[in-house]
């Protein structure tokens, strides 16, 4: 494997406090603005819509059916090549209309723009208020139903408070996410639940890689002499090298659909591009340190309790 970082001994567990302070803060501005914002915004996935299907006579570009569409003031648009570049998917956003009044409004907008030819609609659905409550707990149970999964493979393959640890870093990048979606004025929709889920599993690997080397250190008797913390900084150098070319490498690819993906993938690669960067901040700063002062906590308990015993 290729090493960039060679016996390194940063001391990120000593600036653990700062990244508590970073990561508190940014997620406490994000929650101000979800706020003041009245929640985050949902995709009509999750709030409701109108779904048509719209075939043209000839090859049309994204950008004419978005300025078309935008002229009705129905709200914004998803727009979704559909296998040619004729055809078209278009969800609109929930309105107080009839699925007939927003596909014929849809159809004059469409037939107004010269050129673009006739617009066949070959497929309506309308997806109502009720669905898309049904499809927000169906991710937030998935959400959850990964983190328990998660939860209960770290705690057996290596204990309790790792995976206790684990599970914190990972909604930690959660609600980091969260926060920059509100602040940029992100939409979450499924593709966007499939990245935050991705988010998931790759915050997730990357801590195990560390909590692996961790284990061997303490399989090897590296704790000798050395205080816990310094244990956990020993195997976060070790494994820094393939945490941050893990990353660099998936950042990199995010950041190409992030810009040239197009609109249809434009927040879907935003959430991996965010979740990257702060899923590899946990790895380093987060799940060790909490590691760190859970255990400075259970050794300090028990020196007062031993002392409370001696007294007695």
């Amino acid at each position: 494997m290729v090493q960039i970082f060679k016996d390194t001994n940063y001391n990120f567990i000593g600036k653990r406090r700062w990244a508590y302070l970073l990561s508190a803060t940014f997620i406490t501005i994000g929650f101000i603005s979800i706020g003041v914002k009245g929640g985050l915004r949902y995709g009509i996935d999750f709030s409701g819509g109108t779904l048509i299907q719209v075939r043209f006579e000839n090859a049309v570009h994204v950008d004419v059916i978005r300025n078309a569409l935008g002229r009705i003031k129905l709200g914004e648009s998803v727009i979704q090549e559909f296998g040619d570049p004729r055809e078209f998917i278009l969800r609109l956003p929930l309105v107080d209309l009839p699925s007939e009044e927003v596909t014929r409004r849809v159809q004059e907008a469409l037939a107004a723009v010269p050129g673009l030819g006739k617009a066949e609609v070959r497929r309506v659905e309308f997806v109502g208020p009720q669905v898309g409550r049904d499809l927000q707990l169906q991710a937030l149970y998935a959400v959850l139903w990964s983190a328990a999964g998660i939860l209960i493979y770290i705690a057996v393959r290596f204990d309790f408070r790792g995976g206790v640890a684990a599970i914190v870093a990972t909604f930690h990048d959660v609600l980091v996410t969260f926060s920059a979606m509100s602040l940029t004025d992100k939409e979450i929709s499924l593709p966007v639940l499939a990245a935050f889920l991705t988010i998931i599993g790759y915050s997730v690997n990357d801590t195990i890689v560390a909590f692996d080397r961790i284990r061997e250190n303490r399989g090897k008797g590296m704790r000798k002499g050395s205080s816990f913390a310094e244990l956990i900084n020993r195997a976060i150098n070790q494994t820094l090298s393939r945490t941050v070319l893990t990353s660099l490498t998936t950042f990199l690819s995010t950041v190409v659909l992030l810009f040239f993906g197009g609109k249809v993938l434009e927040d879907f690669a935003f959430v991996l591009t965010i979740g990257v960067i702060t899923g590899t901040f946990s790895t380093i700063y987060v799940a060790g340190a909490i590691l760190v002062d859970w255990n400075g906590w259970v050794e300090a308990r028990a020196q007062r309790t031993k002392k409370a015993v001696a007294k007695a």
